[in-house]
């Protein structure tokens, strides 16, 4: 019996209950990790709340890193005593042990913390299919991130640098704008006191547009984002933070410049094993070289887990934050 966050039933955090919970043997393709540390995501909270319903009781969270206690039968990427990190279904994660399934489970290089493993999968894999499995980026194109500050946006910040990509960043905050600024964005907008930020988007590309929106942010962005993009240019809807998109025309893609738009996730660009691995080690890569580092701004316990989430709906978090078990 492991300590394990579960919900039985959707709502706010005072939903989240901490039971002992049963862990047992991995079966064929599966392994049991003991988790040092959890990582904490915006689709944890869709899933609390119901808008990507689950079939209840069900344990919580999407990303982890630990250590593997036990292997089943079949799995060979894996040892017993290897070091490793995730993101992967089902959820499950915010507990101190699990048996899950191993295909997605990535060995963790040694020079890179069960901290930094367990903030960086979802957010960094993420930011590696929005980079190079969506739509083609090169050096000297330009992109508009929403939410720059955030955990997948630091990243991104840093990423573009990396790869010579100019991108433009959005804030609620001039705090939350200068990070983005000392993570690598070219300019960052603060959207709560430029009224008509489409425009300002525009006025730093020389009235071209972008060629990229990347916007997690949902209902609130989504119009001003489409007007942000040049003709033919791609809008990757990948997140609701602020509610769903809601039901629009394709004929305004139309109107807009033969635009194009995808909602992707994560979890269809790492459902083959070898995509998946094959994503993490350009991810590691990335964070071991110096050219991404992962920024961990907040650390609750296991037990605080209801505080973590009211404090990622509040947007009081930057960077990262970690559950440590």
């Amino acid at each position: 019996m492991v300590k394990t966050v579960i919900i039985e039933e959707h709502g706010g955090p005072e939903k989240f209950k901490i039971v002992d919970w049963p862990v047992g043997e991995p079966g064929p393709g599966e392994i049991r990790i003991r988790h040092h540390a959890c990582g904490l995501n915006f689709i944890d909270v869709y899933q609390r709340t119901g808008l990507y319903p689950m079939q209840l009781p069900h344990a919580m969270g999407m990303e982890g890193a630990g250590v593997v206690e036990a292997v089943g039968e079949g799995v060979t990427h894996l040892k017993v005593g290897d070091r490793a990190a995730y993101a992967a279904m089902p959820p499950g994660a915010y507990c101190e042990a699990r048996v899950m399934p191993a295909a997605q489970v990535c060995p963790l290089p040694d020079e890179i913390s069960f901290e930094e493993g367990a903030a960086m999968m979802l957010k960094g894999l993420t930011t590696q299919y929005l980079f190079h499995r969506t739509t083609p980026l090169k050096a000297g194109d330009t992109v508009l991130f929403q939410a720059a500050a955030g955990g997948v946006g630091l990243l991104a910040c840093q990423w573009a640098k990396s790869e010579g990509i100019t991108l433009i960043g959005t804030a609620s905050t001039d705090e939350k704008c200068d990070l983005a600024l000392e993570h690598g964005a070219a300019h960052c907008i603060n959207y709560d006191e430029v009224e008509d930020w489409p425009a300002k988007v525009r006025e730093l590309t020389g009235g071209a547009g972008v060629d990229v929106v990347m916007d997690a942010v949902g209902a609130d962005t989504f119009e001003g984002s489409l007007n942000c993009l040049k003709p033919l240019g791609m809008m990757i809807s990948f997140g609701n933070a602020s509610g769903p998109v809601p039901p629009f025309s394709l004929a305004t893609l139309g109107a807009k410049g033969s635009l194009k738009i995808t909602r992707p996730t994560l979890f269809t660009h790492i459902a083959k094993h070898e995509d998946c691995q094959e994503m993490a080690r350009m991810l590691f890569g990335k964070v071991a070289s110096g050219a991404v580092k992962i920024r961990i701004d907040q650390a609750f316990t296991l037990d605080n887990v209801a505080d973590a989430h009211r404090a990622l709906e509040a947007r009081l978090t930057t960077g990262q934050t970690v559950l440590t078990v």
